[in-house]
């Protein structure tokens, strides 16, 4: 049985959850200030991910205290590559100035080699960013709106046996988008069927953890479904994080498990197919990778070995007894490790 997160406030007096569970919308009041632990800890970031069945992108601001980033991702999925530029800037320690809540407050950060900006009235996101030599001799650029269609999202609030860690996540499904980005030669207007997802994330984190994570946001006969399904840190027995979105419900799910297959070497051999399965089999998935956007970011004693795996998604989801079929269905899925 999972619980159910009441409104209030995050944190206690002593800067632990106050209570730990999931919910359908923003019910927690994140306040930075209320913070007990490491100020060095302290995570805060906003990423989006906007695309089609043509063309992704991805576009990140983070605050890890010790650290910034920003980071702009292009896929190609006909022709099966990325491009991925990122800049990081040291000890900013929560001077980007992070809203404390995603349901309003603009987030910019720029230099001479890029501009980010993503703006939030009340719920309505608009996404302005350019970036110099995204790749060599390709500027990036884009302009997109965002609007909420399902009006519910996923929200978790886990704490790490550390006292004093926490994170708390949103993810909002299902954004209809409208807009363009121009990379190179390339100038795309996304299609009226492209959505996008929001990761909203606020915590203090452990040193070393690994996460696993997996996103879809799609059209199919003209029904808007998609999923957040992720496991791996911190202490899950009061809630999951996994949910499934199908035009303007979101139902919660329980357990899951990413089955990578290995190679002869025994490593993970992530363009080969995944398999996304519950206990319960209500979540019964085959994932076929088309790009591996690969990331190790090794800086002394931090570390962040990411694949981020985009491709297909075939199978079902069942939700009280009514079978879901996806279809060869875009997103993504991912394992990150990361020693920060």
């Amino acid at each position: 049985m999972q619980h159910q997160l009441k409104e209030g406030p995050l944190l206690n007096k002593e800067g632990n959850l106050d209570e730990a569970g999931y919910a359908f919308d923003l019910v927690k009041e994140y306040n930075r200030k209320s913070i007990k632990g490491l100020k060095s800890r302290i995570k805060e970031w906003d990423y989006y991910y906007i695309g089609d069945d043509d063309f992704g992108v991805a576009l990140t601001i983070d605050d890890n205290s010790y650290m910034g980033l920003v980071s702009v991702s292009v896929l190609d999925f006909k022709n099966k590559v990325e491009h991925t530029k990122s800049y990081m800037k040291w000890l900013t320690f929560g001077e980007t100035n992070f809203p404390s809540s995603s349901k309003d407050g603009d987030v910019f950060s720029e230099s001479k080699k890029y501009s980010m900006y993503f703006g939030n009235n009340n719920g309505k996101r608009h996404l302005v960013c350019t970036m110099k030599n995204v790749a060599k001799n390709m500027d990036f650029a884009c302009d997109i709106t965002l609007n909420e269609t399902n009006g519910h999202s996923m929200v978790i609030a886990t704490p790490f046996k550390k006292k004093k860690h926490f994170y708390y996540n949103q993810k909002i499904n299902l954004m209809k988008v409208n807009g363009y980005f121009k990379f190179g030669d390339i100038h795309h207007q996304f299609k009226n069927d492209a959505s996008a997802v929001l990761d909203w994330g606020r915590g203090v984190w452990t040193y070393s953890n690994t996460w696993y994570w997996s996103s879809l946001n799609a059209v199919q006969d003209g029904h808007r479904l998609g999923f957040n399904l992720g496991y791996g840190f911190g202490d899950t027995s009061a809630a999951s994080e996994n949910m499934f979105f199908y035009n303007q419900e979101a139902y919660k799910l329980e357990d899951v498990e990413f089955i990578i297959p290995q190679n002869k070497k025994g490593q993970d051999d992530y363009l080969g197919q995944w398999k996304l399965v519950s206990k319960n089999k209500d979540i019964d998935l085959t994932f076929t990778p088309c790009i591996d956007r690969y990331a190790n970011t090794n800086a002394l004693i931090i570390q962040s070995k990411q694949h981020q795996v985009f491709g297909y998604f075939s199978g079902t989801i069942t939700i009280n007894n009514k079978e879901y079929k996806l279809n060869n269905l875009l997103g993504f899925a991912e394992k990150v490790k990361n020693r920060w």
